[in-house]
């Protein structure tokens, strides 16, 4: 992916907002982490991996964002060193260049309360090769169930990003219900 314009460097370096498994595993050099969320945006498992979470031809779900009025999504910020944000974007692009693209928006961070008014997000909208849409939580939860890539198994995605928001006091219920949904049918498998 080409490096995005609209970077804003500041003199303390750029933020980055994860959702998904950056919330838990941001495998980067940062020099500053916090919750935060993002208002307008709505968490989905509406994005295949190919790269990641599973394989061509048996791609996992992972999240992506979609635009909705009134929505938040919780998740963590990363704040990187000005010396690091080339190298630290470099990587990142590469991670998520299964569909997603940089986008700026404004962070909420917490503890304390601050704003960020050009913090950067990855997000895999529609017109990307990999995007799925929607579908049932039975068909999400079997796709998750079947799914694994050079990461790891799909269902350990799910379990950890519940996991990390149950754990930040976010609510999610997409992604809980897709874990419980998850959980109950590898259950019923067994």
């Amino acid at each position: 992916m080409p490096p995005c314009a609209a970077v804003m460097r500041h003199r303390d370096g750029v933020w980055v907002f994860g959702y998904g498994s950056l919330v838990w595993r941001p495998a980067f050099a940062f020099a500053e982490r916090r919750s935060a969320h993002i208002e307008g945006w709505a968490r989905r498992f509406w994005q295949a991996s190919t790269d990641h979470r599973g394989v061509p031809g048996a791609p996992g779900r992972v999240v992506t964002l979609v635009a909705s009025a009134g929505a938040r999504c919780d998740g963590t910020a990363y704040r990187i060193a000005p010396g690091d944000v080339d190298e630290v974007l470099a990587a990142l692009d590469h991670r998520e260049k299964g569909g997603y693209r940089r986008h700026v928006v404004p962070l909420a961070l917490a503890l304390p309360d601050e704003v960020v008014e050009a913090g950067l997000v990855y997000v895999a909208s529609e017109d990307n090769p990999n995007y799925v849409g929607p579908a049932p939580l039975e068909e999400i939860a079997a796709h998750v169930l079947g799914a694994h890539g050079p990461s790891g198994p799909n269902d350990e995605y799910v379990f950890e990003l519940a996991a990390a928001l149950r754990a930040m006091g976010a609510e999610d219920r997409h992604v809980f219900a897709v874990a419980e949904r998850v959980r109950a049918q590898a259950s019923a498998a067994d």
